[in-house]
């Protein structure tokens, strides 16, 4: 609240914050990773559905998480060479992102919410090792996302969707997020582009793929505006594709259907450079944490 006692408005800082070191260790309230099994198809014939294959994500619920409320959703994709349990580890062997992630909400500095990590992998825990592969498996996986993953997930546990019918899903859309780092970012895209009627929010961090132009296209054929979305786009000045992911949102920024800024009423893309920032998981987390620190507050 300001002086005058009104709501003051939340921007985007300046500089991305930095994750305290502090919050790397366990935490007092700490949430909890859970294995999540669903059923999906093979990713190439699942249009015929004709090969079944069982997969699990990695869930993040959250301290004090109560069935009776409902909480925000974000679905968070690992980059190459990777899998589910890059971000949040495993029940077994939860990772120090998941004790960042028990800080940050013990603070306030992120809103409680669920945090759901799975991965593109097809037939083999290899497949994101394959670059060209990857690229055609992100390019499928909103199939997968929203007619099994999402359905599942939002079925076991409390969210804002009042039923996991299309109908339920796309009226939650304002509380649920996709987010995603290098080949996790190329995916972010692609639910972008396919699947504006069930996400918000979108944070892709230093893997780019279209241009201006062609995003602009996909809101408006998916029968969207500019108000109906936001972007927080993020890369770091020393990482490897930094230069092609800063091209790609001075692009945008120069097409009208986004319009650029720090949050403020009307913004739906925020860029940040992480001085220093190379292609690595340090600032993968830092990525994400920030564009959670900014959701929902």
């Amino acid at each position: 609240m300001n002086e005058q006692g009104e709501a003051s408005e939340l921007l985007f800082p300046a500089e991305l914050m930095t994750i305290p070191a502090s919050y790397s260790e366990p935490c007092d309230q700490a949430g909890h990773v859970e294995r999540f099994e669903y059923d999906t198809f093979e990713a190439f014939s699942y249009g015929d559905q004709t090969q079944p294959l069982t997969k699990n994500a990695m869930v993040y619920v959250p301290y004090g998480y109560d069935a009776s409320k409902r909480y925000n959703i974000v679905y968070l994709m690992h980059g190459g060479w990777s899998d589910q349990t890059t971000y949040l580890g495993t029940p077994e062997a939860p990772s120090q992102f998941k004790n960042q992630l028990d800080h940050a909400m013990a603070e306030g500095d992120v809103e409680p919410c669920l945090i759901v990590c799975p991965t593109y992998n097809n037939t083999s825990d290899e497949d994101s090792g394959d670059y060209a592969l990857a690229l055609e498996l992100t390019a499928r996986y909103p199939n997968e996302l929203v007619n099994d993953l999402m359905p599942a997930v939002e079925t076991a546990y409390s969210t804002y969707a009042y039923a996991v019918t299309p109908e339920g899903l796309a009226a939650s859309r304002d509380h649920r997020a996709f987010m995603g780092f290098s080949m996790g970012s190329v995916t972010t895209w692609h639910i972008f582009e396919n699947c504006l009627a069930y996400f918000r929010y979108f944070a892709p961090s230093s893997g780019n793929a279209g241009s201006g132009a062609y995003w602009a296209s996909a809101v408006e054929r998916q029968g969207f505006g500019a108000e109906d979305f936001l972007i927080i786009g993020a890369t770091g000045t020393e990482d490897f594709n930094g230069g092609a992911f800063s091209a790609l949102m001075s692009d945008m920024a120069a097409n009208p259907m986004f319009q650029a800024g720090d949050g403020e009423p009307g913004t739906n893309l925020i860029f940040r450079v992480g001085e220093g920032e190379r292609h690595d998981g340090y600032a993968a987390n830092r990525y994400i944490y920030n564009a959670l620190a900014f959701l929902w507050h």
